[in-house]
């Protein structure tokens, strides 16, 4: 009897519905050849929404996501509304309440993609980035005073326990465990400056190392350093833990040295609960509508969906159509610049899987 999933799915804001229909185009491509079933159930989640009720999220919304098997997510962002409100009140939102502790965030360049480090190919940048999701400065731990007055004084800390730290560490030593590429673990921190919270990571990334990962070998960098080799040597690398201010700093960096924003996919998981994977790249308003943009990431994330799901067959093949598209199809990633409309590209990936 075959396995069968049920997927909330939240288009979002301007091109986001776009790439989840070529999305969902190949993932049920691929439960067709590997022999599993999926469901789909949409939340009109975003901008429109917001602008038509004045409701950013339902208070009931995380305890009716967390019954399903996986959040597919397109795009978070409309110009109609002021930046900061709905990725607050949408996506950090059903971070915490779903408590997805977890941001998981492969960099990997793809064949056929132009990457802007000289003498860089897909040999060397094939790494991932487990950036811890739940704590630090993003909780909002903090405040103002004297607002609007010279003597303002703003305060945000950056507050870990060691329950946050430890989960996450075990997580990506597991999963540098079941990679099982060069079995390196990097923690990277700022053990020099910030010396309170990045000692409690040092310490516990050797501890649970020492005591019960020690196939796995461990290295320790600064972040400064680390963005320096990530340009550098991203060949060096097989997974970096880190928290979470650092993590959304470094990821993005290394989006753009696998191709940019536009091939970039990411997932925010809850090992024991409901994860959310999506395309990083934004809702893109300018091209909505146009059947231009490309949905490779959307189809990205929808192939780590299908890995965390237990799906690693079907992942594979959907990873290696998308490489097979992008050595062999596409003229370009740019939005408008492939040679195939956003559907097209669905219809390419879906048929190789």
């Amino acid at each position: 009897m075959s396995n069968s999933y049920n997927i909330a799915v939240i288009p979002g804001d301007g091109t986001g519905p776009e790439v989840v229909c070529e999305g969902k185009k190949v993932l049920d491509a691929a439960a067709q050849e590997f022999g599993f079933k999926l469901a789909y159930e949409s939340f009109k989640f975003g901008g429109d929404h917001f602008l038509a009720t004045g409701e950013i999220l339902p208070d009931t919304a995380a305890e009716e996501l967390a019954k399903f098997d996986a959040i597919y997510l397109g795009a978070i962002g409309h110009p109609g509304v002021a930046p900061g409100i709905l990725e607050k009140g949408i996506l950090l939102r059903l971070r915490f309440e779903l408590d997805q502790y977890i941001n998981l965030r492969p960099v990997k360049l793809f064949p056929g993609v132009e990457c802007p480090l000289k003498d860089k190919g897909p040999e060397q940048i094939d790494y991932v980035v487990v950036r811890e999701n739940s704590g630090g400065v993003y909780t909002g731990t903090g405040g103002v005073s004297m607002r609007n007055t010279g003597q303002e004084v703003a305060i945000q800390s950056m507050v870990y326990s060691r329950f946050q730290v430890e989960r996450c560490l075990r997580y990506a030593f597991e999963y540098t465990r079941r990679r099982n590429k060069k079995n390196t673990l990097a923690l990277c921190g700022k053990t020099n400056v910030l010396t309170y919270v990045y000692d409690l990571w040092e310490r516990a990334f050797n501890e649970i190392g020492a005591a019960d990962f020690d196939e796995i070998t461990r290295e320790y960098y600064h972040v400064d350093a680390t963005c320096m080799w990530m340009v550098k040597n991203p060949e060096w690398f097989d997974v970096i833990v880190t928290g979470n201010m650092f993590g959304d700093i470094i990821t993005d960096l290394g989006a753009i040295t696998q191709g940019g924003m536009g091939i970039a996919a990411g997932a925010n998981i809850n090992p024991g609960g409901v994860s959310m994977f999506e395309p990083i790249g934004g809702s893109a308003p300018k091209y909505t509508g146009q059947n231009i943009i490309n949905p490779l990431a959307a189809v990205c994330a929808g192939a780590m969906m299908l890995d965390t799901l237990g799906e690693f067959d079907a992942a594979v093949a959907v990873e290696n159509s998308v490489m097979d598209v992008t050595a062999n199809k596409l003229k370009h990633m740019g939005a408008g610049q492939m040679g195939y409309s956003t559907a097209e590209v669905g219809d390419l990936v879906a048929a190789g899987v």
